[in-house]
């Protein structure tokens, strides 16, 4: 019984893998797999600007010649920021050309890491944290709001090519969890920001959302008026003042 069982689902996924690139995309992410497309193959041309050919220089300069690989990382993201937020196969090549290592070794990265995207996203790519803190405390209707207000699924790009909303794990703030990300793509790499909105509520996404397609920028970090940065609602209750320091520093002399 448990072997016709086997047998069979081998066979369905057989048949998955013989079926046209539309039926195999929808395994790409599981299994980081590339299809061509006009606009993301290795024949298209991508080279760095003239203003980041200068910055790829200072970056490598940061690691021994003999260690020029260690630079994969910052290069990629500046090649996504010039490119508007995502990494077509060509630009991982330039990198590859320039650390001089065999272009699988900068797909590997690529890959692993989700702060690379491979495929297109919004001029303003929306990040929702997604981890148990910011889970407990809404994130998931937060994340509903925005795909909502939008019109979009996870991942997909608005028809204006503005907004996209994906989720990422963990952003380093859950004490003023949920928070979101805008990775803002709209002014190339020269105008490059990754900020921080905390203690967002799904009404205030939204405000967030038509402040950017207005053009508009807003402070980034807590959007609680009753906050500052990570404090409590309404101030400090404790450490009003600057810590007394030990009675004795020198502990020779105690």
């Amino acid at each position: 019984m448990l072997a016709r069982l086997a047998s069979k689902r081998l066979l369905e996924i057989r048949q998955v893998f013989r079926q046209p690139s539309q039926a195999f995309r929808s395994f790409s992410t599981a299994l980081n797999y590339h299809i061509d497309s006009p606009d993301n193959n290795p024949d298209v041309p991508w080279e760095f600007s003239e203003s980041n050919k200068q910055k790829v220089k200072e970056i490598i300069s940061h690691y021994p010649s003999n260690y020029k690989q260690s630079a994969v990382i910052p290069l990629l993201d500046l090649a996504q920021q010039q490119h508007g937020g995502w990494l077509p196969v060509s630009a991982m090549n330039a990198v590859a050309k320039v650390i001089e290592v065999a272009p699988i070794r900068v797909y590997e990265v690529a890959t692993f890491y989700s702060m690379f995207n491979r495929t297109k996203v919004g001029k303003y790519h929306l990040l929702v944290c997604g981890t148990t803190p910011c889970m407990i405390r809404g994130s998931r209707e937060i994340e509903d709001a925005l795909l909502k207000h939008l019109g979009v699924k996870r991942n997909e790009v608005t028809k204006d090519g503005l907004f996209s909303v994906g989720e990422m794990e963990c952003m380093g703030c859950c004490v003023n969890a949920p928070m979101i990300t805008v990775a803002d793509y709209s002014n190339g790499s020269e105008g490059y920001t990754y900020n921080y909105y905390e203690d967002v509520t799904p009404e205030r996404v939204v405000e967030i959302v038509d402040i950017l397609k207005r053009g508009e920028k807003l402070p980034p970090g807590t959007q609680n008026p009753k906050r500052i940065m990570g404090g409590p609602e309404g101030g400090n209750t404790t450490l009003l003042s600057e810590p007394k320091p030990p009675p004795c520093r020198d502990l020779e002399a105690c």
